[in-house]
């Protein structure tokens, strides 16, 4: 199929707008594509920041009305279609840690090739409400991350959550299990929003062009 692409730009003496119309071929994947969100299991840990990766996928989930009923390789799922691609939605129950036991095996099971794979998962190391999307890269020193990289290896896209620093001299550990604030809640709700449709457009255009149209701190109106 081809994309109209409308490219305005300003004459430089009139100050009037030049339309430019082209029609630019684009192959869109209708391959499987793999949503993988990072948690831990338990209702304990339902609400924490650490588990912000289980609530964009849950998100995900009931706008396209997929159902998450199914247990399998150690992970709840479900399955259904985004943007008229095959997608399998998956909640690791094995524990953050060691995320990686269930994903590896499910990946070899649906043959989903790792760059289909999208990881959503909470980031200590970005401001709360920021979103980034990479299409590889390392662990960053998050442990879920590190598990599925002895599982996948490096090459797979994720969507970092940003959920800011722990306060004081409060450690990482005991901050990622709280919940968050009730003002921090509605910037969690935009960054849910925000997540939704970054994996909309990576799924439709591709992880490149949903970096330039997604990335970005909390969108203030």
């Amino acid at each position: 199929m081809s994309v109209l692409v409308i490219v305005i730009s300003i004459h430089q003496h009139t100050n009037t707008p030049i339309y430019q119309y082209t029609n630019t071929p684009m192959t869109i994947s209708l391959e499987k594509a793999l949503i993988v969100g990072l948690g831990n299991p338990g209702r304990q840990y339902a609400h924490t920041r650490h588990n912000i990766g289980f609530m964009a996928v849950d998100k995900l989930a009931a706008a396209h009305s997929i159902e998450l009923s199914r247990v399998q390789n150690k992970a709840i799922v479900g399955s259904g279609y985004i943007a008229g691609r095959p997608v399998i939605l998956a909640k690791p129950q094995t524990g953050m840690n060691i995320s990686g036991l269930s994903v590896g095996p499910m990946v070899n099971f649906y043959k989903v090739p790792v760059e289909n794979v999208l990881v959503v998962f909470d980031e200590l190391d970005l401001p709360l409400g920021t979103l980034r999307l990479r299409g590889k890269g390392g662990a960053g020193g998050h442990n879920g991350m590190k598990s599925l990289i002895q599982h996948l290896g490096p090459d797979f896209p994720r969507a970092r959550l940003g959920i800011g620093r722990p306060p004081g001299r409060m450690s990482p550990a005991n901050y990622v299990l709280q919940q968050f604030a009730r003002d921090e809640l509605p910037i969690v709700q935009d960054l849910l929003q925000r997540t939704l449709k970054a994996i909309e457009t990576c799924l439709q255009l591709g992880i490149e062009l949903a970096m330039t149209q997604h990335n970005g701190g909390v969108i203030n109106n």
